[in-house]
Formats: structure tokens, C-alpha cells, sequence
């Protein structure tokens, strides 16, 4: 059983979210779900970043710092979009992290260090032409993650669905966000394995 922190994106913790958790709590993990925007929830994403450019992203990162406070070593951050700060910022600065899964966003490594932490196992997953995830620069830091890292991965699915894995929101995909389960459930897996869970 892996100990997991998971991010929500710029809607907010939204029941979506809390689906996606319960999956992985299915599977015997045990799954927290911070909320960075203390119970405020939007509609559409432009709005969801308007309020977290209001609030600070400094803020909402200390947020996720303060969620993660007496998290076991060996933890697993995954983070949705704007939740990828937090996950990606917490995995690669919490010495004796288990791993990350970067969902639709991936930051360049040195905004939190001079390298992705070795051993610590990472996959980055977002559909292919999501303008977001594409047009944002957020490929390339990803790409440049993988090239850097022999611990990271990048996976592209078909479309352009940005918040594909929440099943409150238009633009999920089922299909894509089954995929994504299994390589969540698989990066557990490892973690589980290297800790000596497995």
C-alpha cells in the first residue's frame, strides 16, 4: 500500500477528483486529497486560475507544503494540472519521495532544483494536442525531464482533453482515463516493490 497525496486541478477539489482517488483507494492505497482552494469551486478552467493568480501561487504551494506535513517517507504526489505544482515541487524537494505522476502539466525541473531526484520514479501523462499541456511549454519541459532522467516517463494519449480524467467535467474520456488509472496503479505497484511492499 503506497501513501499518496493527490492534487486537484484549477476547478478545484472536485467530486471528479475525489472519483479518481477512490479508485486508487480501491486498490488498498491510501489516498489523501488536499484542498488548495479551501472549498471554492469553479466551472471552467480560466476562471479556477484567475482565483489561484488571486490568491498566489506562492500560497497554494505552501498550501500543498503544509497538506504534506507528517506525510510517511516514500509517498507518492500526483497532481492534476495546477495540482502539478504542488505534486511535482513535493517530489522532487521531500527527500526519500516514493515517486510522481504529472497529469496535463509538467513544470521545468529547475523551477524546484538543479535535477529530477534520482531513483525517485515519474510519469508524465497527458493527451497529445491538449493546447494547454502543448502550446504552454509544458511538452518540452516534460520531454527535457525524460532526456534528463532515466527515472521518468512521458505518456501521450490520443486527443486534446485537458482535464480528461475528471468524470464531472465535459472533456473526460473514459478511455484515456482508464489508461492513465493503469500506469498510476503501475508506478504504485513499483513504489510498493521498492519499498518492499510488493
Amino acid at each position: 500500500m503506497a501513501d499518496v497525496l493527490l492534487f486537484h486541478h484549477a476547478l478545484g477539489l472536485t467530486p471528479g477528483v475525489e472519483t479518481f482517488a477512490e479508485l486508487l483507494r480501491a486498490a488498498g492505497h491510501d489516498v489523501r486529497t488536499p484542498d488548495l482552494f479551501e472549498g471554492r469551486l469553479f466551472d471552467d478552467i480560466d476562471a479556477g486560475v484567475a482565483h489561484a493568480s488571486e490568491i498566489g501561487f506562492g500560497t497554494i504551494m505552501r498550501r500543498g507544503a503544509e497538506a504534506a506535513e507528517g506525510t510517511p517517507p516514500g509517498a507518492v504526489y500526483i497532481g492534476f494540472s495546477l495540482g502539478v505544482v504542488s505534486a511535482q515541487r513535493l517530489a522532487q524537494t521531500t527527500p526519500g519521495a516514493g515517486g510522481a505522476v504529472l497529469v496535463s502539466a509538467c513544470l521545468p525541473v529547475s523551477e524546484f532544483g538543479e535535477e529530477w531526484p534520482e531513483g525517485v520514479p515519474v510519469r508524465v501523462v497527458a493527451t497529445e494536442a491538449d493546447p494547454f499541456f502543448v502550446d504552454e511549454g509544458d511538452i518540452d519541459a516534460a520531454r527535457q525531464l525524460v532526456d534528463a532522467s532515466p527515472d521518468a516517463e512521458l505518456v501521450l494519449l490520443p486527443g486534446s482533453a485537458h482535464l480528461f480524467a475528471d468524470p464531472g467535467h465535459e472533456s473526460y474520456d473514459a478511455e484515456a482515463a482508464g489508461v492513465l488509472t493503469d500506469h498510476v496503479l503501475a508506478l504504485l505497484a513499483q513504489v510498493d516493490a521498492a519499498a518492499g511492499r510488493g
